[in-house]
């Protein structure tokens, strides 16, 4: 009777060992079919009702910010410029910060959500100040021998204009790559789509600034700053809902580490490795894909010949290759990690093109808005349009053109180039930076024109005249910067994102904000510089008397700059090589997926990680 008993045991045993193992495979089948229902377009009222808000909520706090410092804080204009100054640098700078943190550990769903809490505390901080009587002076109409601001009254300001930039550093490199990954962003899904989401996207973000532009702004000027705060932060509150609201469809993707360590493990491994020859056949080379796996969930990095001198973190020494432990990653990197760091370096020049443009157009819209005071602005005898409105001008332009392009550029693009985008991210980015230059010609026409009409009139000596010529000769320029950024600034953003290695996007829609950032110092020592040496008697760009500047003469220095600069971005494109990834099917199982665009995709197989 033993034996029998020993063997029903062992049946019951075996058994049970089947059950699991059918348990686990049909619990691994459900997580499959779950991970496939995740993400797509149902995820994108609630991400882009974040973001909008959120836009929203950042352009009716900043757009008049300086009116409230001066008016409701009295603060004299330098130090309230340069108060602003300051934060805006900062809120420009934290995004690599919020992006590192994504990318690295935190994730950008957490990283978004967190930050807009802090966003929120800041234009709730603000908001109070503005409503209770002690945390703001009371009005000083004169702007003569006005009280200063409290230390207490000052700190308020400070703390909760230091909350927003922080909160900006997480939600402005995260919220467009994370939507971006509810969406199959492959070449093979792009092409049997008609849309674009990176032009979808703009046209979101623009139509919320044109909102806040126009609604907050008239209400903190017309209403009360209470109202004119309060609604930005109710916008913001609203996001963070929408947000919440939403999280069960997301499709989150597994941060893999800190991106700049991976980089420089395979920076320090190829110096490891220096002098060590490289294979002529590069499938000798190292790969992993379950080391790999949460860095290249769709699709891993193939091996390109550019910068083959990085190759060598990848070569197998005879006692790494015998080795059963998990490989040191100082002193062998696989090749997609190679390939990581290939992209970001082939991504760099292309960027640093784009600080140059920004450097060029930094100032043109302080320029235009003194040009607009001194012209008749007059739309009926009691109404004049404000100077600062006529930016509203450029935003109309770029949503429309952003319609007119998904519509009727793409399609007759594609008759010619067979691009499923009508043009490549390279070639977008190339015709807006000529159309950059074309609106910088037009302003120096525009001005020279102002100044004819200024001297038939004899008013070239009067700073305070208003010249008898139109204001809306300056629409043109507005309008034509608007098609640049429809062109220029949405390729930059869909170039950053599909270029860019799949677990560092956060961190390159983030140069994205870094450019913008550096393009702004470098225009302010451009316009230091040429104020310093043109001269007393006939300096381009006077302290007082516009008329009497050479304004068109730094539109020609910066026309020239710009040229310079689309030479050195066409070299740059001309030598640029796209990333090429092996994209996988996301329509068969896990362990079956299979190359979508014909690369050599390695079997999954076991190895120490």
């Amino acid at each position: 009777m033993k034996p029998n008993m020993d063997l029903g045991d062992k049946n019951t045993e075996e058994d049970r060992k089947e059950e699991q193992q059918q348990h686990n495979e049909d619990e691994e089948k459900r997580l499959i079919e779950k991970k496939k229902k995740l993400g797509g377009l149902k995820t994108m009222p609630f991400i882009l009702a974040n973001e909008i808000c959120d836009r929203f909520a950042v352009t009716g706090f900043h757009a008049n910010m300086i009116t409230y410092l001066t008016q409701k804080l009295n603060m004299p204009l330098v130090q309230a410029s340069n108060t602003l100054t300051n934060f805006s640098g900062t809120a420009s700078l934290t995004p690599l910060i919020g992006a590192l943190i994504a990318d690295s550990f935190a994730g950008r769903f957490w990283t978004i959500l967190v930050s807009s809490f802090i966003y929120e505390l800041g234009l709730v901080s603000i908001t109070i100040s503005a409503v209770l009587p002690s945390l703001h002076l009371p009005p000083c109409p004169t702007q003569l021998n006005c009280t200063k601001a409290s230390s207490s009254q000052l700190w308020v300001l400070y703390i909760s204009l230091l909350l927003t930039s922080l909160g900006t550093g997480g939600i402005r490199p995260c919220v467009v790559t994370f939507a971006a990954d509810q969406i199959d962003m492959g070449k093979s899904s792009q092409a049997g789509r008609k849309w674009n989401f990176f032009n979808w996207y703009y046209f979101c973000m623009g139509m919320a600034t044109l909102i806040a532009l126009t609604v907050v702004v008239y209400i903190q000027d017309n209403v009360g700053w209470g109202w004119g705060l309060g609604i930005p932060t109710i916008a913001m509150a609203l996001a963070v809902i929408a947000f919440i609201l939403g999280s069960p469809l997301y499709k989150k993707l597994k941060p893999g580490g800190s991106p700049l360590i991976r980089l420089a493990q395979v920076t320090v491994a190829a110096v490891k490795k220096r002098k060590e020859k490289l294979p002529e056949d590069p499938k000798l080379l190292y790969h992993n894909r379950e080391m790999d796996a949460d860095i290249s969930v769709h699709g891993r990095l193939l091996h390109t010949d550019q910068f083959k001198w990085f190759d060598k973190a990848a070569i197998v020494r005879e006692a790494e290759a015998e080795g059963s432990t998990a490989p040191n990653l100082w002193t062998l990197a696989t090749v997609h990690r190679v390939e990581e760091l290939k992209s970001i370096i082939r991504i760099v020049p292309i960027w640093a093109a784009s600080i140059l443009l920004v450097t060029s157009s930094s100032h043109l819209g302080s320029f235009t808005i003194l040009q607009a005071r001194s012209m008749d602005r007059h739309l009926s005898p009691s109404f004049q349009i404000p100077p600062a409105s006529l930016s509203i001008f450029s935003i109309l332009t770029t949503l429309t053109g952003l319609v007119l392009y998904e519509r009727f550029f793409i399609p007759f693009a594609r008759r010619f180039t067979g691009n499923p985008s009508g043009v490549t991210c390279l070639q977008r980015m190339g015709i807006g930076f000529v159309v950059n230059i074309l609106a910088t010609i037009v302003s120096s026409f525009v001005e020279m024109k102002r100044k004819t009409v200024a001297a038939r009139h004899g008013l070239l000596d009067d700073p305070k005249a208003i010249i008898p010529i139109s204001v809306f000769w300056l629409v043109p320029q507005y309008c034509i910067h608007g098609i640049a950024e429809v062109f220029m600034n949405v390729g930059h953003l869909e170039f950053l994102y599909d270029q860019s290695p799949e677990s560092m996007r956060s961190t390159a829609a983030a140069l994205y904000w870094i450019a913008t950032a550096i393009g702004n110092y470098i225009g302010t020592l451009l316009v230091t510089l040429v104020h310093k040496y043109t001269g007393e008697k006939r300096n381009w760009l006077p302290d007082r008397n516009l008329n009497r500047g050479k304004l068109e003469y730094y539109y020609w220095l910066v026309s020239g700059i710009q040229v310079v600069n689309l030479v050195y971005y066409l070299i740059c494109a001309w030598l640029y090589t796209y990333k090429p990834l092996e994209e996988v099917c996301e329509n068969v199982e896990e362990e079956d997926k299979i190359s979508c665009n014909g690369g050599e995709l390695e079997l999954p197989r076991k190895e120490s990680a």
